[in-house]
């Protein structure tokens, strides 16, 4: 039996990464591929408990007293790759039982958002770099075969979390955006845009489009 392949959907807030990763799933299954979803930080599991209770603060307040936006970006990393790490035996079985294995925020959230709290670039990449080698090197999650990067520009996520009364951080959003792009120059993202000029794209659209993406690392692959 051929290895499966690992496909992640990224991206930053209200770009859909949800929404499509539910689409994929659906369109890959109605192709007659065996397919599983993961999504990250996964709060049904300990690890993500501890993210979603003691750092985020989700059902009541975060330990970190100084907000998790001041946390040194390691510390937060930290958090987030021992999830996946937990999860990572999972993951691996579906891959050698020849399974697509579709994730919802992987290793490349965590060098997008906590990468993008450093302003150097120069420090932001070594960032990068240790981030890959904790991640993928020490704890030895599998690499993916294809990240979907869903560009939603953040004035447009400002927006939208105003409109439901949410605060937006400009300037983490921001700092998040130039870290996708500079990720996906440096490990070949692909790039999906949610809006085409100043429209949204229908979901259904952007879905044909990634699920083109992956069938074409599925079809390679064989």
């Amino acid at each position: 039996m051929s290895k499966g392949k690992l496909i992640v959907i990224e991206g930053t807030d209200f770009s859909g990464k949800n929404t499509q990763t539910k689409l994929l799933v659906k369109n890959l299954k109605k192709e007659g591929n065996d397919v599983v979803s993961f999504s990250f930080p996964s709060y049904d599991s300990p690890t993500g408990r501890i993210i979603g209770e003691a750092y985020l603060g989700k059902t009541g307040e975060s330990y970190f007293k100084e907000g998790i936006l001041n946390v040194d970006p390691k510390i937060s990393s930290l958090y987030y790759a021992a999830d996946r790490a937990y999860n990572k035996d999972k993951i691996s079985e579906y891959l050698d039982k020849g399974y697509v294995v579709v994730v919802n925020r992987y290793v490349e959230s965590n060098m997008a958002y906590q990468g993008g709290k450093i302003k150097d670039i120069k420090l932001r990449n070594m960032m990068y770099e240790w981030l890959d080698n904790l991640e993928f090197v020490l704890l030895d999650l599998p690499r993916p075969d294809l990240v979907i990067f869903l560009y939603m520009p953040y004035e447009k996520v400002c927006y939208f979390k105003e409109q439901i009364g949410e605060e937006a951080n400009e300037d983490m959003l921001r700092m998040a955006e130039i870290a996708y792009f500079e990720l996906a120059s440096i490990y070949d993202y692909q790039k999906v845009n949610c809006f085409n000029n100043d429209t949204l794209r229908p979901i259904e659209e952007m879905g044909e489009e990634i699920l083109k993406k992956v069938k074409k690392v599925l079809e390679d692959g064989d």
